[in-house]
């Protein structure tokens, strides 16, 4: 199963620009090594988007350090609360989320990529 952009519960570029969100990349000698972004909601969870790590990059604890920031910025954004989605066939996802107190959840959202929603209380 692959990832098709124009199916799925997408974070558009201005929605992952302030005010609306931020946008975090992760480089490596001049090469992105990671990235992942946070959508700000009033009154709502935040979400994190498009969290990902390159393969030669992942064991290092990047993604764990990257997840701290995105979890940092949604409550600086003031939420209290945020939402990550992701696929069963991500392990090492799974395994940070659950790793870093991210408890699953029923479905939020018809992300049809996704097989299980994740939700963490920031405040």
């Amino acid at each position: 199963r692959g990832f098709d952009p124009t199916k799925g519960a997408t974070a558009q570029p201005h929605e992952l620009r302030p005010p609306a969100g931020q946008f975090f990349v992760a480089s490596l000698h001049g090469e992105a090594i990671g990235c992942g972004g946070v959508k700000h909601h009033a009154g709502a969870p935040a979400e994190i988007k498009r969290m990902w790590i390159a393969p030669q990059a992942r064991g290092l604890g990047l993604g764990r350090r990257l997840l701290a920031t995105l979890e940092a910025c949604a409550r600086t954004g003031g939420a209290q609360v945020a939402h990550i989605e992701t696929s069963a066939v991500l392990h090492e996802a799974l395994g940070l989320y659950r790793s870093a107190g991210w408890v699953e959840v029923p479905p939020f959202n018809d992300e049809p990529f996704a097989d299980h929603w994740f939700e963490k209380r920031l405040a």
